[in-house]
């Protein structure tokens, strides 16, 4: 009967989900596959898993150690919760086969060894007839061999032999050649290869590509991955174009009627908006009002914190009437803290998605893209990341806010990156000096979705929040922190209740 390409069963699942995900469903049964990458990338675990996946399915596994013993094998199980018992562990070097009666010198140790190793593997499956088959590794067999052309002549007889018996094959192999072994990769059905590298500070970073595939439509690019307790967690790259849905994109109040008017009407959903200025201009604080006005319509929210220590953050939002507890506590609000240098870019884009399809959150804070600049090795793949994740975001009908600091107080202030092309609203927060007294102000730059107001504001930070002031229509140079006055100055806010600074200029 011919196969029917709905089944289920016309994938063999890894045991990963990430990386069913790359593979679109799993790879393709029967057939064998290479896994490549230096020692300590997870090719074990993942030779484990895919074994111990199969025996929950009811499949027999059968992993075969040329290099590693069955103790080492089951101490690896052991720090994942694994227990191996479903499995079958076959050394090819038992502890009775150094003894000197199992040495000969008529013939080169590696003519006699290469075909016992090959028959007693072979043997092995024909007593054992497993579904799943890990060999590890390679290079064992690559060094008994001794020469390329006897290499290959093995490898494809194990091939053939494979496929005869319907196992699906997963062959380890800790690149020791030099250079890539293109043969291996001709001969086998797919090759994923793992690369482990190591950044100045921080943890190691681990991801996966796939170099080939046979008659699957995977998804291609690096995938960051790591080990952890139960396996491998991968991350597979983000697509945007994979997400589209329909939402609607009616315009969210900021929780203050002037902040929605210099925005146009409000944070439309869909839309990033980037929030720039100097260190403690108020980026976070109005964040964290817009956040607040989203919690308290009832909608979830997530906000993602690189820099701040969550408990500072917690205390100073109480402090300004913007206590974030409650919603913690009923779990209306995900506050995550987050440590660039063991988080991976793969790792974070999965935990925004998780974020929006699982906590449904209808507003996302990055605070702040600084040290999420910090955590990868290029600019160029920063912006590119950032660009896929606010697509992703916006065909979500999340509303973005990112929050990017600046060098400098005033004048001539910096930024790491130039993200501004990237949002759809952009907000500059300054600081401005005026009668003696370092003051703040605020405008939007730009928005792509409404007719924003074009004045600057002044705006402080008080015990209930934010308080926005009239449009500074008597200083020119706002921006650049050292306006000129112009005018009797009485737009600007009161340093006292009741008390007006032109008073004092007057």
């Amino acid at each position: 009967m011919p196969l029917d390409d709905d089944r289920d069963d016309r994938f063999a699942s890894t045991g990963i989900v990430g990386l069913d995900d790359i593979l679109n469903g799993g790879l393709t049964p029967d057939r064998l596959y290479l896994v490549e990458g230096t020692p300590g990338t997870g090719k074990t675990t993942l030779g484990l898993g895919f074994l111990l996946a199969g025996a929950a399915a009811g499949e027999i596994g059968l992993y075969i150690t040329l290099a590693e013993t069955e103790v080492e094998l089951r101490a690896v199980g052991r720090t994942h919760g694994w227990s191996l018992d479903p499995l079958t562990l076959f050394e090819m070097v038992p502890a009775d086969g150094l003894g000197e009666d199992q040495e000969q010198t008529l013939l080169h140790p590696s003519e006699v060894e290469l075909g016992e190793t090959v028959r007693a593997i072979m043997a092995r499956v024909d007593a054992v007839r497993p579904a799943r088959v890990v060999i590890d590794s390679l290079s064992e067999l690559r060094l008994l061999a001794q020469s390329p052309i006897r290499y290959r002549r093995q490898i494809l007889a194990l091939k053939h032999y494979f496929s005869t018996r319907k196992c699906t094959v997963l062959v380890l192999d800790d690149k020791s050649a030099s250079g890539s072994d293109l043969q291996l990769h001709s001969i086998a059905h797919g090759v994923l290869a793992l690369e482990q590298t190591l950044s100045g500070f921080g943890t190691q970073r681990r991801r996966m590509h796939v170099v080939k595939m046979r008659g699957v439509r995977y998804r291609g690019g690096y995938h960051d991955f790591e080990i952890a307790r139960g396996g491998l967690q991968v991350y597979p790259r983000l697509v945007a174009a994979e997400h589209r849905t329909d939402y609607d994109d009616t315009p969210i109040s900021t929780g203050s009627a002037e902040f929605d008017s210099l925005l146009g009407g409000g944070l439309v959903p869909g839309t990033a908006t980037l929030l720039t200025g100097p260190a403690g201009v108020g980026k976070t604080t109005a964040s964290v009002q817009a956040l607040v006005a989203t919690l308290k319509r009832g909608e979830n929210a997530s906000y993602f914190l690189f820099d701040e220590r969550q408990p500072t953050l917690l205390k100073r939002s109480a402090a300004l009437g913007m206590d974030l507890h409650p919603f913690l506590e009923n779990g209306q609000l995900q506050l995550r803290a987050i440590d660039p240098a063991e988080l991976s870019p793969g790792e974070f884009a999965a935990a925004v998605r998780d974020a929006v399809e699982e906590h449904q959150a209808r507003i996302v804070v990055v605070d702040s893209l600084n040290a999420y600049l910090q955590s990868m090795p290029n600019e160029q793949f920063l912006v590119l990341q950032m660009h896929e994740l606010l697509t992703y975001l916006g065909q979500r009908g999340v509303v973005t806010l990112l929050i990017l600091g600046m060098h400098g107080i005033m004048g001539d202030i910096r930024a790491d990156v130039d993200l501004s092309y990237l949002a759809d609203t952009a907000v500059q927060l300054r600081y401005f000096e005026a009668f003696g007294e370092v003051r703040q102000a605020i405008s939007v730059i730009k928005t792509r979705t409404a007719q924003h107001e074009r004045t600057i504001r002044e705006f402080r930070i008080d015990a209930g929040g934010i308080l926005f002031g009239a449009p500074l229509r008597d200083f020119q140079g706002v921006l650049t922190g050292v306006p000129t006055f112009s005018g009797e100055g009485r737009a600007l806010l009161a340093s006292r209740i009741g008390e007006m600074v032109s008073d004092q200029a007057q």
